[in-house]
């Protein structure tokens, strides 16, 4: 046999191996090498690998003709070392390994060049660290059905509508009743979502149905808020990721909502309504008109609160809708309206909210006095700013801000018809203790 033992993979062609016999050491050789060798060129590279014996299993021959079959067929294989194809094999294993665990199919070539993208920008910081830093800013978002987190919410919040210690509740039960609808509204409307599931597009679906498109603009945007609300508690439970962007939604954009005229009762229809009211109904009927109390305020009084400070209605920070504590004159026809119950104590009103709506309008209906929401507080506050004309008295009294009074309440009313107001008194108003106005300030 001729050495080196030339290979080839077919007959006739081209020389792809060579494989060469061992050289013992002596005088004319100078670069011994006691095993057989097979070398290769792929891309201008000679390779080489060595073998203890040239035929047989595992033997120079064989690899050598492998070698010549790959490089043949154009494989890449024929390039990589003994160790490279080694390193080859164990990502090969540790990829498939994290297929299995994730489901998620990874390259090899994305491995390399994200890491590679990595390592550049952090420089000297290794890597594991800098996932460990990042880790520890961020929260694992847990995925939880939108229907159980809006129960969760909801039932969170219920807990906040019962009072303690004889405190008022941190929430109105109303309030989280109609939170509570919406939510559910909308958990319905996407069933087998969990939050962090939730896209801008399913925003945009819900606010474009029939059912919300025909809703006023305000009631959209109390719904909005209440959505933005849950998805702030959804991002404290780790429910939804910090970086939702649901509210970028074109469906979660706040609508300009056109002002409505203020409407309100006036002196006549005031004086029918206090005349025909039971003795329940007619002080919060008087409260609301003649000092100005929002009806929830007026209810959560006590006849002590009312006679207190001489006067005056105190109006505690427990019982306010502000939560802050204010005293509201009460004007000689108020006066003249409550002097019968100067001795009565405890509540003014131990009904439902709805039971007050249902009498009230037993009271208006047969006179044809028409529905207006808020109008009696709207009739004090309108007359009171016109027989004034100051908004910051005004907005004392009513437990409001000056700039409210001015925007909703100026120029509604005149002098004359304020005045009208507040002297609607019973027909029998006795020797009833009466109280001063307060002086107009000057502007």
């Amino acid at each position: 046999m001729k050495w080196p033992h030339k290979v080839r993979h077919r007959k006739n062609g081209p020389i792809l191996a060579r494989i060469y016999k061992p050289k013992a050491p002596g005088k004319d050789c100078r670069n011994p090498y006691p095993s057989y060798r097979v070398t290769w060129m792929v891309a201008g590279k000679r390779m080489a690998k060595s073998f203890q014996r040239f035929a047989g299993e595992g033997g120079a021959r064989e690899y050598a003709e492998q070698r010549a079959k790959e490089l043949a067929q154009g494989s890449q294989v024929a390039a990589l070392t003994p160790g490279e194809a080694r390193s080859a094999l164990a990502v090969r294993d540790a990829l498939d390994a994290y297929r299995r665990e994730t489901g998620k199919t990874v390259t090899p070539i994305q491995v390399v060049t994200e890491y590679l993208a990595a390592v550049r920008r952090l420089g000297e910081r290794p890597l594991s660290v800098a996932v460990a830093g990042f880790l520890g800013t961020v929260a694992t978002v847990k995925r939880v059905d939108l229907s159980v987190a809006v129960e969760e919410f909801v039932s969170a919040r219920e807990t906040k509508t019962k009072s303690k210690d004889g405190k008022r509740a941190q929430l109105s039960a109303t309030y989280t009743y109609n939170t509570g609808l919406w939510l559910r509204n909308f958990a319905a409307e996407f069933p087998g979502h969990a939050v962090c599931d939730l896209g801008k597009e399913h925003l945009d679906l819900y606010f474009s149905n029939k059912k919300r498109a025909d809703l006023a603009a305000k009631s959209r945007n109390h719904i909005r808020a209440t959505l933005a609300m849950f998805f702030r508690w959804a991002i404290k439970n780790d429910y939804l990721s910090q970086n939702h962007r649901l509210l970028e939604a074109v469906g979660m954009e706040r609508e300009t909502v056109m002002g409505a005229d203020t409407d309100f009762f006036r002196p006549t229809e005031l004086e029918t309504l206090l005349m025909s009211a039971d003795d329940t109904m007619r002080p919060i009927i008087a409260l609301c008109g003649l000092a100005g109390l929002r009806q929830q305020e007026a209810m959560r009084l006590t006849w002590e609160d009312v006679f207190r400070v001489p006067g005056h209605i105190e109006i505690t920070a427990l019982k306010a809708k502000t939560r802050s504590r204010r005293l509201v004159t009460m004007v000689p026809a108020l006066a003249a309206w409550l002097r019968p119950y100067r001795d009565k104590k405890g509540p003014l009103w131990t009904q439902h909210r709805d039971t007050f709506h249902a009498q009230f309008a037993a009271i208006r209906e047969p006179h044809k006095i028409p529905a207006r929401k808020n109008g009696l507080r709207h009739a004090f506050c309108s007359f009171h700013f016109a027989r004034y004309s100051n908004e910051n008295l005004t907005a004392a009294q009513a437990g409001n801000s000056p700039a409210m009074i001015h925007a909703h309440y100026k120029g509604l009313a005149t002098k004359k018809e304020a005045l009208a107001w507040f002297a609607v008194k019973p027909a029998k108003a006795g020797n009833a203790t009466e109280t001063p106005q307060p002086k107009a300030a000057a502007k």
